[in-house]
């Protein structure tokens, strides 16, 4: 039995490793190519906001002073019951660059859904490149336009960018949360590298006109609450039409959550979503975490039972180093250097977090948005 458990550990360890450095090494060893900006590229940056009267105050300043000649804002507010649309008119009428403003009507058949506003703000907005980001959010540059717009071309259609989490300074749930996203972008990363892109945030997203009207918006799954940005992407994202965009002036940054609860419950909206991509989407991911897991379980029962353990701790190690190199890389790429000697520990929490919500998720789909 021990025997056939060293065999099937060996086996997960090769997957593990195909993964690291096949696919997410692409991302993490890769040099950002030079991009031409064409500062005469009409921009329309869009915001969707309800109930963010706060953020939009503090935040729209930095989206105006934008270093960019050639872009409107199209602020579209979601039936907020604050004063979002009041904050938007200030800003509209002091503003020196063109703000247009979707006031979105509470409507029984998309009752609650951002992409049925969303979609009436891409119908406002006046131009055919469109860059996406949350109320909530800052670009952390004054370039931010000119470095996600500058990987449009007649080839690239959609440009993926890095939404990245607010540092707080001595706090656990902060790390964990930003060394989740950090994963995941460099999944979503690598898997645009190599040609399967998959997914996007909505933080930090870009894509034109066309390519949504192509596919008639998000018809296909408008009745799903969440998917705006990732479920978008899975069904329109190809080879061929999708860029990717991590220079540290293309990052946005926003305010993560501040409750493990209410992260808990974010995470199984996002993996509930996750369900509806494509197949071999589903099975790549899966087949992942899956690996994951038994890396570890094997590892603990192989060690435990002192079976081949020189073999097995070598073949541990081994997958440390690959992990702390790819991992690493990537955190230096997107800033978040700081959550590098945590990369172990993370792994472990995560892997148990998500078994977590997948069984949550399997015994009550959420049903608050």
């Amino acid at each position: 039995m021990l025997e056939y458990l060293l065999i099937a550990f060996i086996a997960i360890f090769c997957i593990q490793f195909i993964y690291y450095v096949f696919i997410f090494g692409s991302f993490s060893f890769s040099k950002k190519k030079s991009s031409e900006t064409n500062f005469n590229l009409p921009v329309s940056v869009l915001i969707c906001a309800k109930n963010e009267a706060k953020n939009l105050t503090e935040n729209l300043p930095l989206f105006i002073k934008q270093n960019y000649p050639n872009f409107e804002l199209v602020l579209i507010n979601d039936c907020s019951h604050d004063r979002t649309l009041k904050v938007m008119e200030q800003f509209k009428k002091e503003s020196q660059i063109p703000i247009k403003i979707v006031d979105v009507v509470a409507n029984e058949q998309f009752w609650g859904s951002k992409k049925y506003a969303l979609t009436l703000g891409i119908k406002a907005a006046s131009h055919e490149h469109l860059l996406f980001t949350d109320a909530d959010c800052i670009p952390v540059s004054e370039n931010w336009i000119m470095e996600m717009t500058g990987n449009f071309d007649a080839k690239h259609q959609i440009v993926l960018g890095y939404g990245a989490y607010q540092k707080i300074k001595k706090s656990w749930l902060n790390k964990l949360i930003r060394f989740e996203s950090l994963l995941t972008a460099i999944q979503y990363f690598s898997y645009a590298k190599i040609g399967i892109p998959y997914m996007g945030v909505g933080r930090n997203l870009a894509y034109t006109k066309s390519t949504f009207f192509k596919v008639n918006g998000f018809i296909n799954h408008m009745k799903i609450k969440s998917g705006d940005d990732d479920l978008f992407i899975n069904e329109v994202a190809t080879k061929e039409n999708t860029a990717i965009s991590f220079s540290p002036n293309s990052f946005t940054e926003s305010i993560p959550k501040t409750d493990f609860k209410d992260w808990i419950h974010q995470k199984r909206r996002h993996i509930s979503a996750a369900t509806f991509y494509k197949p071999l989407h589903k099975f790549l991911l899966a087949l992942f975490f899956v690996s994951q897991l038994l890396f570890w379980i094997l590892a603990i029962l192989l060690l435990g039972f002192l079976y081949n353990w020189q073999l097995v701790a070598i073949l541990v190690f081994a997958r440390f180093l690959i992990l702390y190199l790819v991992v690493g890389y990537s955190a230096k790429k997107l800033n978040e250097r700081d959550l590098i000697p945590l990369i172990p520990f993370f792994e472990i929490f995560l892997i148990l977090i998500q078994m977590f919500i997948f069984i949550k998720n399997k015994i009550s789909k959420p049903t608050h948005w």
